[in-house]
């Protein structure tokens, strides 16, 4: 069964639950007389949550400390750096509101907005999988997929990008006695759009300091933007690279993904062809099946031919229904038909199917469902 996390949602629930089994912790004259609640709990990052008003405000503030409960919440500010006009403004904590921008470390501004994102944990008998978002929603409306009718409203910092990695992490030794062995960037938004945080998150993630987890285990999803896969093999990234592919010609394409609009199947072969050249890299296609759309096995000769410009293989993806979704998934036969052409003709070809979609957390349905 998979684990939905809401990050930045239930932390008012965190709040009560912490309080009841620490009420030593939490005194009553802990809070403000307006209603203030300043919740800490121990960890590398020091995450500082403020329910103000009923608004759920988010900063993040970074400390080594190690010890107590009693001791991080000595830590506790009067005051927050506001950023309003370009410049900095010293305020009070309890004159903080929805939508300012404070400055929490010196060089770094965070948006404080109560947004949220979702991540997924995939458990499996061989390995603990992460799928983490690195948007606020998606600018590039795909089709077929829910996340893609939200608005894109902003980047994740990197270290947002990295605590969903810790906290989802927590939840698989939590629930099954094993840490993450893989991440994916394969949720809410276009991880080639946020490329710098991004980038620092899997730095982060790959350090002695982070999880220590080695780059080969973390693979990068990207929708298809070409001068982005050239910068990645300029940057010769040593993590792995997913093509969300699904179609085989760009009049389809077209259709499904209006970004190929901008970045035509002509285009993203130059670019990967660049990015071998330069990382040496094997590419993942991922091709989600839809019924009558494309997967024909006209299309899965095309898809072949696509293949042939860089080593690669192809992860065959069932489509997982959306409300109001206008496809259907391919049938297990048109699906086998497909995969067995991919592999006769030495194109490397994984079925995945469907898990999460009790909850709507498939591949396509992150959409902030309540």
């Amino acid at each position: 069964m998979f684990t939905l996390i809401g990050i930045g949602a239930g932390i008012a629930w965190l709040f009560s639950v912490f309080a009841m089994v620490f009420p030593d912790v939490f005194p009553q004259d802990f809070k403000t007389a307006d209603g203030n609640v300043f919740v800490y709990f121990e960890a590398t990052t020091v995450i500082l949550t403020l329910v103000l008003l009923g608004q759920l405000l988010e900063a993040r503030a970074h400390s080594q400390t190690s010890g107590a409960i009693k001791e991080l919440l000595k830590l506790v500010p009067s005051t927050a750096t506001l950023v309003t006009n370009g410049e900095d403004k010293v305020i009070a904590i309890d004159k903080i509101e929805k939508g300012n921008l404070l400055r929490v470390k010196p060089g770094e501004k965070i948006p404080v907005d109560g947004s949220i994102v979702e991540g997924v944990l995939i458990p499996t008998k061989k390995r603990m999988t992460a799928c983490i978002s690195s948007q606020v929603g998606c600018s590039l409306a795909c089709s077929f997929c829910a996340t893609g009718r939200l608005k894109r409203m902003r980047n994740l910092t990197y270290d947002e990008i990295y605590d969903q990695v810790v906290e989802i992490n927590n939840l698989a030794k939590e629930n099954y006695q094993k840490p993450l062995t893989n991440i994916v960037y394969m949720g809410m938004g276009e991880p080639l759009l946020n490329y710098k945080n991004t980038l620092e998150s899997i730095k982060k993630i790959t350090s002695d300091e982070g999880l220590g987890m080695a780059s080969r285990r973390i693979t990068v999803s990207t929708a298809g933007i070409a001068k982005m896969i050239i910068k990645l093999g300029d940057d010769n990234v040593k993590f792995n690279l997913a093509l969300s592919l699904h179609a085989t010609n760009d009049e389809a394409r077209d259709k499904i993904m209006e970004i190929n609009q901008q970045n035509s199947l002509g285009s993203l072969a130059e670019a990967l062809k660049y990015y071998y050249d330069k990382t040496g890299n094997m590419v993942t296609y991922e091709y989600c099946l839809l019924d009558g759309v494309n997967d024909s096995l006209k299309e899965a000769h095309e898809l072949v031919q696509f293949c042939q410009h860089v080593p690669s293989k192809v992860n065959l993806i069932e489509y997982n229904p959306i409300d109001d979704g206008e496809f259907d998934k391919s049938d297990s036969k048109s699906t086998d038909k497909f995969a067995a052409h991919l592999e006769k003709n030495g194109v490397p070809a994984n079925v995945r199917r469907s898990r999460g979609k009790d909850i709507d957390a498939a591949c396509g349905q992150l959409a902030n469902k309540d």
